[in-house]
């Protein structure tokens, strides 16, 4: 379990202003359930997603987005892994494969969480952001992600990461405007 309380380069909970925020953040909670519900409701209403909100500048670590309050979904969830994993609290990395359109071709990768809950084990959530036609909420043991699976090349990768893809880190990393990032969205091929 130590992997998923560690900090790392993208997962950065040990640079002053994320540790200092997680436990600002921590003061408000009384319980895990609702530590893990005050930073995920953070992340997922306070820091805009990039491309919905046509921000920049393309973030990656934790303690970027929390600067710029911008990110794609991938870097939305590595802070909120940094929140959780600053204040003791098991989190990962999680990925969807989805259609860009919603309707076959092209696919891309999803980013999401995994927390592992003392009551309930580990538990997928998504701080993406909500938007018309997109309500991620937190209510263990109920899943309530922002992106269901509709179709055969969709899928939920079940592995639980505990730093991001390195292919993740390549697009966020190379493009330098959301509009160039939303045009080389991550993929992955599926194993037949």
């Amino acid at each position: 379990m130590q992997r998923y309380l560690s900090a790392s380069k993208y997962i950065d909970f040990d640079s002053p202003e994320v540790g200092h925020f997680a436990r600002q953040l921590a003061i408000r909670a009384d319980s895990e359930i609702s530590l893990v519900r005050t930073c995920f409701e953070f992340v997922r209403d306070e820091i805009r997603h990039s491309s919905d909100f046509k921000l920049n500048p393309v973030t990656c670590k934790a303690s970027d987005v929390l600067q710029y309050k911008t990110g794609y979904c991938y870097a939305k969830s590595h802070l909120l892994a940094a929140l959780l994993r600053a204040n003791g609290i098991p989190a990962g990395l999680c990925y969807q494969r989805l259609s860009v359109s919603g309707s076959g071709a092209p696919y891309c990768l999803h980013g999401l969480n995994a927390v592992y809950l003392k009551d309930f084990g580990w538990h997928r959530v998504d701080a993406r952001g909500n938007k018309p036609g997109v309500d991620a909420q937190f209510h263990p043991p109920k899943e309530s992600l922002a992106f269901p699976i509709r179709e055969p090349q969709e899928r939920n990768l079940p592995e639980i990461w505990a730093e991001p893809l390195q292919l993740v880190v390549e697009v966020l990393e190379r493009y330098g405007s959301y509009d160039q990032v939303l045009a080389n969205l991550p993929d992955i091929e599926l194993a037949t």
